[in-house]
């Protein structure tokens, strides 16, 4: 048995943040959450938070690359370590490595990686998110259009196949037929729309068919206007499907993304990063299909200037959530934790600091600086 304590903490619970609350940890979940003082820390090796902040794990269910590793390059037990590695530094404590549009044998080779990952207990990887290639050529972003294909019954099994973990699939609606669509999530698959020019109707069947969310709001997808609602007028008005939205200040005009916020229920619209192997990287240049992708000022483009991932980082993002959305700190972190977690159905483990949940969690200061993490118990330091 393995015991541990976090005291003199201000932790984020259901109900809000609260002062000085010491947190025990047993065999890597958490034990019990009690004022200080109130907690047998008696033979505990207890740190002191010092009043800072301890948070829920930050959840990245959209992670291309990071520490100078692009998945697609690198789809290796190795590969996963080192991204996982380069973010945890900012917080996150749970990802799904993301493979961008690929041949299949690359996806058997990516799915491959991520079931040895997680049996070889790699720090923080979840499962996988498969970006593609079942996507839209209308809509195709920085993805390599030669690559896209449509949904069969062999790719349904090859998508199906991790054993371990959660499977997140991005495809365009439009572009695949619904009964593939339904047969993929009803294998255990979660399955999201993006990279699509859909119509209202369109994506309106695939909500139906089962799709529960939407790669990157906005991004790579046909627009709400007045006679055509397009898949942002689908995903604002659905009750029940989630929203990734990548808050950096260049994805999407913040403006719209608090519009975005105000439109779906709470808990629905989640932070990403999409993230690309410069976060964590001292050289910040990289390729993405032989395409040179120059990065500068936290925006990477390609040499047209059309978007190719992020160089954000998820306690940057969270940042910009209060900052540039006008939200508390306690939703822009569980925008960051808890409705992640939701999204890929851990939320019963994950994304909420209380007993009998994995003990993924996150020190940050005032600032919301990452001082420490752990990841089911382990600390970072």
């Amino acid at each position: 048995m393995t015991l541990s304590a976090i005291s003199n903490a201000c932790v984020l619970t259901d109900q809000g943040f609260v002062e000085r609350q010491t947190v025990v940890i047993r065999d890597g979940l958490i034990d019990v959450v009690a004022d200080d003082g109130e907690a047998d820390l008696s033979n505990v090796n207890a740190q002191n938070a010092d009043g800072r902040f301890l948070l829920p794990g930050f959840i990245d269910i959209q992670v291309n690359g990071g520490g100078g590793v692009l998945f697609n390059d690198e789809p290796t037990v190795e590969g996963i370590r080192a991204i996982g590695a380069a973010h945890r530094v900012f917080g996150t404590t749970g990802f799904l490595p993301t493979l961008i549009s690929d041949d299949l044998d690359k996806v058997a080779s990516a799915i491959a990686a991520t079931d040895a990952a997680i049996d070889a207990g790699v720090p923080g990887v979840l499962g996988i998110h498969l970006e593609g290639p079942f996507l839209s050529e209308q809509k195709k972003g920085a993805h390599d259009a030669s690559k896209f294909r449509t949904l069969d019954e062999d790719a349904v099994d090859l998508l199906s196949s991790l054993r371990r973990g959660k499977t997140l699939v991005t495809l365009a609606p439009e572009a695949n037929y619904p009964a593939l669509i339904r047969s993929l999530i009803d294998a255990g698959v979660i399955v999201a729309a993006g990279h699509t020019n859909g119509t209202y109707e369109e994506t309106r069947t695939a909500l139906d068919a089962g799709v529960s969310g939407f790669t990157h709001l906005f991004n790579a997808m046909s627009p709400l206007t007045g006679r055509a609602p397009g898949v942002v007028g689908a995903a604002l008005e659905d009750a029940e499907s989630w929203c990734g939205i990548i808050a950096d200040g260049h994805h999407v005009h913040p403006a719209s993304l608090r519009i975005a916020i105000a439109a779906k229920p709470d808990g629905l619209c989640l932070l990403v990063t999409d993230a690309m192997p410069s976060v964590g990287a001292t050289d910040k240049s990289f390729e993405l299909d032989g395409r040179a992708i120059s990065v500068a000022n936290g925006k990477c483009v390609t040499a047209d200037g059309t978007l190719a991932g992020s160089d954000l980082d998820m306690a940057a993002a969270v940042r910009n959530a209060a900052s540039m959305l006008n939200l508390d700190l306690t939703q822009a972190v569980r925008m960051g934790s808890k409705y992640p977690a939701a999204a890929i159905h851990l939320d019963h483990e994950l994304g909420s600091i209380k007993p009998g949940y994995r003990a993924n969690l996150v020190l940050a200061d005032a600032d919301l600086n990452i001082v420490d993490t752990w990841i089911d118990g382990e600390s970072g330091q």
